[in-house]
């Protein structure tokens, strides 16, 4: 009796933890490319190519899922962009890596928010040996933290707030193998589980904008996503 007992709290737990608000976008990716050439991956989908690729194709469907490679011609990172529209939300994929040199940012970004470069808000930063949590709106995406850093003038006191925007935390992942990693925003909390264990959370303000707008998927060199889910929680 008390088994069964414990079983259903359990159960109950787990499926309140799952309880991430109103599913408002899902993606497999389960749809063929329409051109060797051009990004058409529809959706709602859009891309940095144009601008920063110089046209050159960075997201193409492979398989039923999506795979993001940024081009030899490219002077930025390839990124994937999406609307996102919550306060509070999740976001989960799946990701998978093919060697230990990938990466990929899970980046929240407000266009609007004039305090920040490039609408930088926060970032979930995913490795196969490390998941990274960044406050970007309060730390070095600040426009004045940033131009400080960049003339090098920063102050130590400056110095010392930058590195309270950052967490790292080891996490192992195998290689050539699908990770689902979910990201949650409540306040100004960023938490983060893979495959279902619970790895980590950080605090910090600028977590705690009340729009995130826009989702940005950024990837440096290649990487291979699916299964991609938002919900909207406020």
């Amino acid at each position: 009796m008390k088994l069964i007992i414990i079983i259903l709290i359990c159960t109950a737990l787990n499926m309140a933890a799952q309880d991430y608000g109103d599913l408002i976008f899902e993606d497999n990716f389960n749809r063929n490319d329409s051109s060797e050439t051009k990004e058409t991956l529809g959706n709602g989908w859009t891309s940095n190519s144009d601008k920063r690729a110089k046209g050159n194709k960075q997201l193409f469907l492979k398989d039923g899922a999506l795979f993001i490679s940024t081009h030899s011609e490219a002077d930025h990172a390839a990124i994937a962009f999406h609307d996102c529209g919550f306060e509070d939300g999740t976001i989960s994929m799946k990701v998978k890596f093919t060697n230990s040199k990938q990466a990929i940012n899970f980046n929240i970004a407000d266009f609007k928010e004039k305090s920040v470069w490039a609408g930088h808000l926060m970032a979930l930063e995913v490795r196969p040996y490390r998941i990274g949590f960044k406050d970007l709106k309060t730390g070095s995406m600040n426009l004045t933290l940033r131009e400080a850093r960049k003339s090098g003038v920063l102050t130590h006191e400056q110095k010392k707030l930058l590195a309270s925007k950052n967490k790292k935390i080891k996490n192992e992942l195998a290689l050539s193998q699908w990770h689902e990693v979910v990201a949650t925003i409540n306040g100004d909390e960023l938490s983060c589980t893979v495959n279902g264990n619970y790895v980590g959370s950080f605090k910090s303000p600028g977590i705690n904008h009340p729009k995130k707008a826009t989702l940005r998927l950024i990837v440096s060199n290649d990487i291979t996503v699916d299964d991609l889910k938002i919900w909207k929680k406020n």
